[in-house]
This record gives C-alpha cells, structure tokens and sequence, in this order.
C-alpha cells in the first residue's frame, strides 16, 4: 500500500518566498558591486602605490573577496 501526501505551502509562506529571493538577490547584487568597485579601484592603483599601502598586484583579487564577501 502506498500513501501519497500534498502538503500545500500557505498563503502567507507562499507570499513571503519572492520577497526572501529578491532580498537574496539584492544580497548577492550588493555585494557583487562592492567586489567589482575595490577591484576596480585597487587596480586603478600604480604599484608604488600599492607598496605604499603594503600590497602586490597578485593580492588584489583577495582582497576585494574579502572585503565584499567575508567581512559582514
């Protein structure tokens, strides 16, 4: 014997799910523009200075990571 059950979401949980995603889309976009901006800037940079500041060239990607990314 088998047994089959629908659960359906509720109204208000159905309702809440497109504005959980686009607060997740929003997330992610805000953050994605942050990473492109410090990159961009850091890259702007000549390399004295970035020495100036106690950075290599190879580091920027890192640290545009971690500032968009990893500190909340």
């Amino acid at each position: 014997m088998a047994l089959v059950q629908h659960i359906a979401p509720s109204k208000a949980l159905s309702a809440a799910l497109p504005l959980a995603w686009f607060d997740a889309l929003s997330t992610k976009l805000a953050r994605y523009r942050l990473y492109r901006q410090t990159y961009n800037e850091l890259s702007a940079l000549s390399g004295r200075d970035l020495a100036d500041l106690g950075l290599h060239r190879s580091m920027i990607q890192r640290i545009a990571y971690q500032a968009a990314y990893e500190n909340n």
